[in-house]
């Protein structure tokens, strides 16, 4: 009896097990099928990205030019720059006071602008027209499309959560705080996919452009300065004015010690005194033994 019992009960657990997980799987397909994607998801998200290097006649004109036909494209100049690179550079002289400086320099021109994604075709072909020819063009496309749905997605799912903590009676502070990062991961999808809207409209577009060589000459002041020295006879006329001028200094300077001249000279007959006393005595004594050995 008890046997029979035991059974039936798993019999009733096994199918109440099943009935929950039917139950919960048909939940999950309504909510999914309740699911709504906005129509600005199922539109392809291209994003469209060029680069272009090309030679011209000259940079400055050729920037001008580009920003015109951006501007008239409905386009904007994100970042642009012009730079002279110095190749080489010479001073030839011309006179005492003036060079003539010639450099030859090499002018680059960088540019990146955002043009409406639909004229972008147009504009690359626009740029080839002014360019003498084109070193490099290259144009990427990259499909967002999946990760703008991703997103679209998840954030319907973080405004549902957020719902549903809201109607919690309970006010406790985790509740708070998950629904403020709910929030905030929302906000966070919304705006990349406000980025990508952006990117999509306007495609971005990279130029770097070059000139030739250019030579260019002018005249400058002369900063050698051996150059303005006056003339060979007026500077060894200078110079002995110069060096009398010294010999009378070190005059004056040997007369500030006198005292050690005095010194030096009493220093000297004592020495010589001593010196003549000695020779003496060494002359008396040699004679002496002389006689002795006589």
């Amino acid at each position: 009896m008890k046997r029979n019992i035991i059974a039936i009960a798993i019999i009733l657990t096994i199918f109440g097990c099943s009935n929950a997980k039917n139950n919960s799987e048909s939940t999950d397909l309504a909510e999914a099928k309740e699911m709504v994607i906005p129509d600005s998801a199922a539109t392809p998200k291209i994003i469209k990205t060029a680069d272009m290097r090309f030679r011209v006649k000259d940079v400055q004109n050729t920037k001008e030019q580009l920003s015109k036909t951006i501007k008239a494209e409905g386009g904007t100049v994100a970042e642009f720059s012009i730079e002279s690179i110095i190749q080489e550079t010479e001073k030839v002289k011309q006179s005492t006071d003036s060079l003539k400086e010639i450099t030859s320099y090499r002018t680059e021109g960088y540019l990146i602008a955002k043009v409406p994604s639909e004229k972008l075709d147009d504009f690359t072909n626009t740029i080839s027209k002014m360019a003498v020819f084109v070193n490099t063009s290259s144009m990427k496309l990259d499909d967002q499309s999946i990760n703008y749905l991703a997103n679209n997605l998840k954030a319907q799912n973080r405004v549902e959560a957020s719902k549903h903590i809201g109607n919690i009676p309970s006010k406790k502070t985790g509740n708070i705080e998950t629904s403020l990062a709910l929030k905030d991961e929302y906000v966070d999808r919304k705006i990349d996919n406000m980025s990508i809207d952006a990117r999509v409209k306007y495609s971005t577009i990279t130029l770097n452009f070059y000139q030739d060589n250019t030579v260019s000459t002018m005249t400058v002041a002369n900063d050698n300065l051996y150059d303005y020295r006056p003339g060979f006879a007026n500077r060894l006329w200078l110079n002995i004015l110069n060096g009398w001028t010294i010999f009378k200094e070190i005059i004056l300077a040997l007369a500030n010690l006198w005292m050690l001249f005095l010194v030096g000279f009493g220093v000297f007959f004592i020495i010589r005194y001593f010196v003549r006393k000695s020779k003496i005595a060494i002359e008396l004594a040699t004679k002496h033994l002389m006689e002795n050995r006589q």
